[in-house]
């Protein structure tokens, strides 16, 4: 077989087997995806994509998405051929401990994987978003013959994919801005776990995406290369649209007695399966993990052009360096996460102490502040703009008709939304911001969880945060999302008790790296506290803090977040005037408190001192931690109701005198 044709197919049967080896040598793994989808991977890693393994972080790389995340092992199989760094040894660890080569695609982990995907519909979104940060970046930066920002992004996403409801809503941003870079390959194969697709999936996708204002091509059989090269080519020349290529694909290609069953999807195929498998493609070689020679040299010549690609886009970029020197030397410096120091000394300082502002309304303050000295900031509410405080004057909206626009109307696709500013971070060069109400981070909850898994940059804007928005009830009043935040591990989220502490949260936001931060703020008026007179906000970036102390060792110690740490301060004058010393403490942000070390810990919260009181408009779920075996927590183990603002407070016990009764309460238990 020495015809290109030949070669080719060779390549994708390699593509297929080290899938399919990788997955049986592990004993686990999901075969079918990566046989069916392997002339496509082959098709883009070595003809159509402009990347470079030497340097998988070029910046004016193709992104490929792996939205059905579960067929990994065709994108490591791809990727080694390359010539990234994933060794054979790393295929024959598929799944294993300590391997780089993981049971589902996880970003910062593998070499050339641009997203973490696995939960279906996630990568789809992550996609548009990529094509969103691609859209603002180009507005930006390029110039009359400098498109240093020019590629596409490309994603594989199945039934599953398109089944789940992310999927509607990013498709229909996507199409409704014409995000024309963005190509998307529907692995259209019939097969779900449970058996055919028709089981409960019967609607048309191409009318589907036509609806949503997308490029929709088919092709009937992916194994036709010229067919689906010279559809992927009309994709890349349709600049107003999405595509999307609908192509049949067979599960499990190639395996007598597996091709189109369910059999195949998620489950080793078998040594004599694969014996089969071998003999009906017409693969000689028994061994497994084999690639030919021939294979070897035809990806050693494809990285060679890649390799050649990125020395041209330098020397392109060299010339907008001279011609352009102000925007390179931006450019540099956001795509490496550096935003400069400019941006902190616009950072407001609340000093009306008389002054009743709730923390949403500090917030789109700073952010008004802020803005104009962090020109890739980009991002908006999910159709609450107003609600949210998100609204910058100086901004543009970001639109079909304007790419430079910072502002996103994302719509009510909260989902959507979050993943989309996970597409956006993980491309780069942007901070993403996001906002919605506090009880509906549930929506958002998948993609917040990826993101603390891939460590991403990414800022959320929860508002109306407790019982405290009053009379729309306890439908949108919050109750136990702020401990289900806090049990997401790696995100950081911060409750600031007033305006100032709120600068501060939105200081650890964006300086903040590894990690995604949630922003919890209130509807509802809160009093500004009197730094003059109780410790500097600035130790907010310490997650807890003594507000204020008594002159000896205290008997007492109140602890609050929010809105409610103004309660424990007036409750403690109050426990003061019966000779009970008392110290507050405020507590924004539990994840931040546990990155200090442990005589910190101990200053503010010795253990000797057993009397312990939280007070949050949440559940106690999380407390326990901090008020110990003795202590009590004020809390809301129900949902709210529908009534004005003080009433509730008061009918849910977080009232001064309540906090009076119960810290007495626990005194006398300890006596």
């Amino acid at each position: 077989m020495s015809s290109k044709n030949g070669i080719e197919q060779i390549c994708i049967n390699t593509i297929r087997f080290l899938s399919i080896d990788a997955v049986q040598k592990a004993n686990s793994g999901h075969p079918g995806m990566p046989m069916g989808c392997a002339p496509i991977a082959f098709l883009l890693y070595s003809k159509l994509m402009k990347h470079n393994p030497v340097n998988p972080k070029w910046i004016n790389r193709d992104r490929f998405v792996l939205s059905a995340g579960h067929g990994s092992a065709l994108l490591y199989s791809s990727l080694h051929l390359s010539g990234y760094e994933i060794s054979l040894d790393d295929l024959k660890n598929f799944r294993q401990w300590g391997s780089i080569t993981p049971g589902h695609p996880e970003f910062g982990l593998t070499p050339g994987v641009e997203t973490t995907t696995g939960p279906l519909g996630q990568g789809f979104a992550n996609a548009v978003g990529m094509a969103v940060a691609q859209k603002f970046l180009a507005a930006k930066f390029n110039k009359e013959n400098f498109k240093i920002i020019d590629h596409f992004i490309y994603s594989i996403a199945g039934d599953g994919c398109l089944m789940e409801g992310i999927s509607h809503e990013a498709a229909s941003f996507a199409g409704h801005n014409k995000l024309g870079s963005l190509i998307v390959f529907y692995d259209n194969n019939g097969i779900t776990i449970d058996g055919n697709t028709s089981l409960a999936f019967s609607e048309n996708a191409a009318k589907r995406f036509e609806a949503y204002d997308w490029h929709v091509q088919t092709v009937n059989d992916v194994n036709n290369l010229e067919e689906l090269e010279s559809a992927v080519k009309k994709a890349q020349q349709e600049k107003d649209k999405p595509s999307i290529i609908i192509t049949r694909t067979h599960i499990g290609f190639g395996s007598p007695n597996k091709q189109d069953t369910a059999a195949a999807h998620g489950s080793p195929l078998g040594e004599e399966e694969i014996i089969l498998t071998k003999k009906n493609l017409g693969w000689t070689e028994e061994k497994s993990f084999f690639i030919p020679q021939i294979v070897s040299d035809y990806f050693s010549n494809v990285k060679e052009r890649c390799e050649m690609a990125e020395t041209q886009w330098n020397k392109l970029f060299e010339e907008y360096s001279i011609k352009h020197s102000d925007d390179a030397l931006l450019f540099r410096k956001v795509m490496k996460g550096d935003y400069g120091d400019e941006w902190k000394s616009k950072l407001p300082k609340f000093e009306n102490y008389s002054e009743l502002i709730a923390t949403r309304t500090a917030s789109g303050k700073i952010l008004n502040e802020i803005a104009s000295e962090l020109p890739t900031l980009i991002g908006g509410s999910a159709d609450l703009t107003e609600s949210n405080s998100t609204h910058i004057k100086i901004w543009k909206s970001f639109s079909k008709e304007n790419n430079a626009g910072n502002y996103i109307h994302f719509g009510v696709r909260e989902h959507a939304m979050a993943a989309m500013m996970n597409g956006m971070a993980y491309y780069g060069g942007v901070i993403p911001f996001g906002g919605t109400f506090l009880v509906f981070s549930d929506y958002l909850r998948p993609s917040i969880r990826l993101a603390a898994l891939s460590h991403i940059k990414t800022i959320y804007i929860f508002t109306h945060d407790s019982i405290g928005l009053g009379e729309d009830g306890p439908t949108h009043q919050p109750v136990e999302h702020l401990a289900a935040l806090r049990a997401i591990p790696g995100l950081i989220v911060l409750r600031p008790a007033d305006a100032n502490e709120t600068v501060y949260a939105w200081k650890t936001a964006i300086e903040h790296f590894g990690s995604p931060v949630a922003l919890v703020l209130s509807r509802q008026k809160i009093q500004t506290i009197e730094r003059t007179k109780y410790s500097p906000a600035s130790n907010t970036t310490f997650g807890a803090y003594i507000l204020k102390d008594s002159d000896k060792d205290p008997d007492l110690i109140l602890l609050a977040s929010g809105s409610e740490v103004n309660l424990i301060l007036k409750a403690a004058v109050e426990l003061e005037k019966e000779g009970i010393k008392t110290r507050v403490v405020s507590f924004p942000s539990f994840e931040l408190f546990e990155k200090q070390n442990d005589d910190y810990k101990e200053k503010v919260l010795p253990k000797k001192v057993k009397a312990r009181l939280s007070v949050e408009a949440g559940v106690k779920q999380g407390w326990e931690k901090y008020i110990g075996d003795y202590g009590y927590s004020i809390s809301i183990e129900k949902y709210g109701a529908s009534a004005p603002e003080n009433i509730l407070w008061e009918k849910y016990g977080f009232t001064v005198e309540n906090i009076v009764s119960k810290a007495k309460d626990v005194l006398n238990r300890l006596r």
